[in-house]
């Protein structure tokens, strides 16, 4: 009584109101087999000349052997299906309900392990693929939410801090007026964080289409240089320029905006003082080819291989002045547009971000 209680409750867990052991399938083979008998029977005994009482003897022996036969066949598609369909569907059942539930880490057992597989098989790997994608997806949107929250943190704490202080009365005028400098820079970093955030959840969700037109890549890249003057000014880098006149593309402005105004916020970012930021654009084989180099710390191999992905930031002693989703953003951009991103680095020595454009427009 435990096992068929066990069992009821097992079948109402995954959905399952109804066994496959059913009378209408008796019902169904019974006539099935009545027919396919009372057909045999008139068509051998068509024409012969039987006696009626004979016929009624063998009727009732026929009815039985019916019955019997019936019974036999009912037996034998029920176990039938109970170890072909029933048990895989159940195992199905119980993982897809699991991982409903949000146990991303079930799996199902394939029902064949000798290398051939059936339409369960492919069933029950689709599944275990899928349930691998939603466990990496989970993992992502775990890490990012976490590294959304760190992020915050700072800004928010240094905003804090520094508001408290400023209601300090007798705080002098030049320490009132470099905290209010701090409160600025940390809002500024705020915002700047949760802009890239948006830009990005965006362009992940294909909510933001590239609009392209034609526009010249070369002033493009010039003014976007020029918007980090004071930058490079203020901690004394050489700019080093070799920009093509008049390269045309027919790509998304305000997109590609976003990637040199990235590399090059970088670029200035990680070189020391006294160092230099090339920039450069040529055309090569059809193509428009752009980098943006520098002469700052460097990327270890290891680092290169994950810099395009959000939160990320190789070098821990700048961490505190990115929030690692500019790159991510470029990624992103550069995938959209239909480019090409590589990046060439050795540490202490500076990096180089190569952008190649397909989109080249012949004047």
């Amino acid at each position: 009584m435990k096992d068929k209680n066990s069992k009821r409750k097992l079948r109402k867990s995954i959905g399952i109101d109804r066994s496959i052991f059913s009378v209408w399938n008796f019902v169904i083979f019974f006539i099935l087999v009545a027919f396919v008998v009372t057909c045999s029977f008139l068509l051998f005994f068509a024409g012969a000349d039987v006696p009626d009482q004979i016929f009624k003897d063998r009727a009732k022996i026929t009815f039985l052997n019916v019955i019997f036969l019936s019974g036999i066949f009912t037996l034998m598609d029920v176990f039938r299906r109970k170890y072909t369909i029933e048990r895989p569907m159940k195992r199905i059942l119980q993982t897809t309900r699991r991982i409903t539930e949000g146990d991303l880490k079930a799996r199902i057992e394939p029902i064949h392990k000798d290398g051939s597989s059936n339409e369960f098989d492919v069933i029950i790997e689709s599944i275990n693929t899928m349930a691998e994608e939603l466990g990496g997806i989970d993992t992502l949107r775990n890490d990012f939410i976490a590294n959304v929250s760190h992020e915050m943190k700072t800004p928010l704490a240094i905003i804090g801090n520094y508001a408290t202080m400023l209601q300090d009365p007798d705080l002098e005028p030049e320490k009132r007026i470099q905290y209010a400098k701090s409160l600025t820079e940390a809002s500024r970093r705020l915002s700047e964080l949760i802009t890239n955030i948006l830009k990005l959840n965006k362009l992940e969700n294909q909510q933001i289409y590239p609009d392209r037109e034609e526009f010249n890549l070369s002033e493009q890249i010039c003014e976007a240089l020029l918007n980090f003057e004071d930058a490079w000014e203020e901690k004394d880098i050489n700019i080093d320029t070799d920009i093509e006149d008049d390269v045309y593309v027919n790509s998304s402005r305000e997109l590609l905006s976003i990637v040199w105004n990235n590399l090059m916020s970088n670029a200035i970012k990680f070189t020391e003082a006294g160092g230099i930021v090339k920039v450069s654009l040529k055309v090569e084989n059809g193509k428009a080819i752009v980098a943006v180099s520098d002469t700052g710390c460097g990327i270890s191999h290891e680092d290169g291989k994950q810099i395009f992905e959000k939160f990320y930031q190789g070098d821990t002693s700048h961490s505190v002045q990115g929030n690692g989703l500019g790159l991510a953003l470029v990624k992103r951009i550069v995938d959209i547009t239909g480019s090409d991103i590589a990046v060439e680095s050795e540490i202490g020595k500076g990096s180089t971000f190569t952008v190649v454009l397909r989109s080249l427009v012949d004047r």
